[in-house]
C-alpha cells in the first residue's frame, strides 16, 4: 500500500483527505440533528445534503427556512455565503480546465473548502502533474469525505427525529453559526464587520423574515472592506 500511495495520484489524494474526516464526521452530524429539529423529514435533510454538499450554505438555508423566509431571501443568502466556490472554481481552472466534461462536472459538485485547499496546494507545488493526475488526486481527496458526510448527515438526521420534544434543541442553530464564524474574526477588519451585522441585524428585526439577514450581511461586508482599506492606506 506504502508503494501504491507514493505513485498513484489518487490514492495520494485519499491519504491527504483523511485528516478532514475529524471535522467533516461531527459536522455533519450537527447538520443531520438541527435539519430536523426545525421541521425537516429524514429524507428531506438527505436530499439537502446531497445536492447541496455545502455546510454552511446548508445551516444558513435552514435557519431562514426556519423562520419562513421568502424563497428569495434563502437563495439569495445560501448563494452568498458560497460564493467563495465560483473563486475556487477560476482557481482550479488552469489546472483542470482540459479534463473531460464529465469530470469537470463531478469536481465542480465536490468543490468544497477541504478539496479546494488540499489540491490547490499539490497543483502549485507539483505544476509538472498531467491534467488526468491532477482529477484523479482531486477525486481522491474527496472519495471518503463526501460518503462520510453522507452518512453521518443521516445518523444525525435519525437521531435528531428520535429525540422528545421536550429536549429542544433550538439553540443548537445559533450555537453552531457561533462557531462556524469566531474562528474568522482574525483582524480589526472582521471585528468590525461583525459588530455592525450583529447591530444591523438586531435593528432590522423587524422585517419580513430574512431581509434583515441580508441587509446586515450587506453593511457587515461594506464595513469589512471599508475598515479593511483605511488600515492599508495608513501602513
Amino acid at each position: 500500500m506504502a508503494s501504491t500511495t507514493r505513485k498513484s495520484p489518487y490514492w495520494r489524494g485519499v491519504r491527504d483527505g483523511m485528516p478532514y474526516l475529524i471535522v467533516i464526521g461531527p459536522f455533519a452530524l450537527l447538520f443531520g440533528v438541527v435539519a430536523t429539529e426545525a421541521g425537516f423529514s429524514v429524507a428531506q435533510t438527505m436530499g439537502f445534503t446531497v445536492l447541496v454538499i455545502a455546510g454552511a450554505a446548508q445551516f444558513t438555508a435552514v435557519q431562514l427556512l426556519s423562520e419562513n423566509a421568502p424563497v428569495w431571501v434563502v437563495l439569495t443568502a445560501s448563494l452568498g455565503v458560497n460564493l467563495r466556490m465560483a473563486m475556487y472554481s477560476a482557481s482550479l481552472t488552469p489546472h483542470l480546465g482540459a479534463a473531460p466534461l464529465w469530470q469537470r462536472a463531478l469536481v465542480a459538485y465536490l468543490n468544497v473548502d477541504q478539496s479546494f485547499a488540499t489540491a490547490s496546494l499539490t497543483y502549485e507545488r507539483e505544476p509538472q502533474m498531467a491534467v488526468s493526475d491532477k482529477v484523479a488526486y482531486f477525486l481522491g481527496v474527496m472519495s471518503h469525505m463526501a460518503p462520510v458526510w453522507y452518512l453521518f448527515t443521516w445518523i444525525g438526521a435519525v437521531a435528531g427525529a428520535a429525540i422528545p420534544p421536550e429536549f429542544a434543541l433550538d439553540f443548537a442553530l445559533p450555537i453552531t453559526f457561533l462557531a462556524l464564524v469566531a474562528p474568522a474574526v482574525r483582524t480589526l477588519a472582521h471585528l468590525a464587520a461583525a459588530v455592525v451585522a450583529v447591530l444591523a441585524a438586531l435593528l432590522a428585526a423587524g422585517l419580513p423574515p430574512g431581509t434583515g439577514i441580508l441587509l446586515a450581511g450587506l453593511l457587515g461586508m461594506v464595513t469589512g472592506a471599508e475598515t479593511e482599506r483605511r488600515m492599508e492606506r495608513r501602513r
